[in-house]
């Protein structure tokens, strides 16, 4: 797998608004390293454990961002160094990753995960309990962290049109909240939908931010 080729090709086929998370989970440091080098900043991670040792021993340049699903409990282990956190999908983990970031005199961006997948196996919150969210009096008080946009997983199908529907749902819905939302702790600009086999029909319909991991660094050991 040549990963600095395959990153300097994401450079030039994806455009210039879109951000592009490497999902580096499982991958050694020498993985990373070879994208760093090819220009890659922004690396996805799904342990927090394994996130913070990469931390400690890769190039402080780098913007670690959170992609699995979250316990608030391990929050602690990464707030003095975390990007951005993606998967949200709780009230409770917001006021957690707050207290945290609080602790190091940090705020830590956030994307709200919304459901938009028919399968029941996914994480997220429906619509209108993202709304609820961004309404509540309580959100105003976590002055550490931020919510900058919305993150969502497609079902895992070759439906194009099926996976067409489910994003741009998720566009819509993030446009109308984009509206009417502006607080001093959430400012919607970021949309995190696609992965390496959906990124091209996520881009199309109004991505900001994708996880490519296998079209990167080859499958997963």
């Amino acid at each position: 797998m040549n990963i600095s080729k395959n990153i300097k090709e994401f450079q030039l086929k994806i455009p210039k608004n879109v951000t592009l998370v490497a999902v580096s989970k499982t991958k050694p440091n020498e993985d990373l390293q070879e994208a760093y080098d090819a220009g890659q900043r922004v690396f996805g991670e799904n342990k927090i454990q394994e996130m913070a040792d990469k931390y400690d021993s890769l190039p402080k340049d780098i913007q670690w961002h959170m992609i699995g699903h979250l316990q608030s409990n391990k929050v602690k282990y990464m707030a003095h160094f975390v990007d951005l956190i993606h998967g949200v999908d709780k009230f409770k983990t917001l006021k957690e990753i707050n207290k945290q970031a609080k602790k190091h005199d940090r705020i830590i961006n956030c994307l709200l995960q919304a459901k938009i997948a028919k399968e029941d196996s996914k994480f997220g919150l429906s619509f209108s309990e993202i709304e609820a969210i961004l309404k509540s009096t309580e959100l105003v008080e976590l002055s550490h962290i931020k919510i900058i946009g919305f993150m969502g997983m497609a079902t895992f199908t070759d439906n194009q049109e099926q996976l067409s529907e489910e994003f741009s749902a998720l566009k819509n819905f993030f446009e109308t909240q984009k509206a009417k939302t502006e607080t001093e702790n959430c400012a919607l600009e970021v949309l995190s939908m696609g992965m390496s086999g959906d990124y091209q029909l996520a881009i199309k319909n109004g991505s900001t931010m994708i996880r490519v991991g296998s079209s990167i660094f080859g499958h997963r050991n």
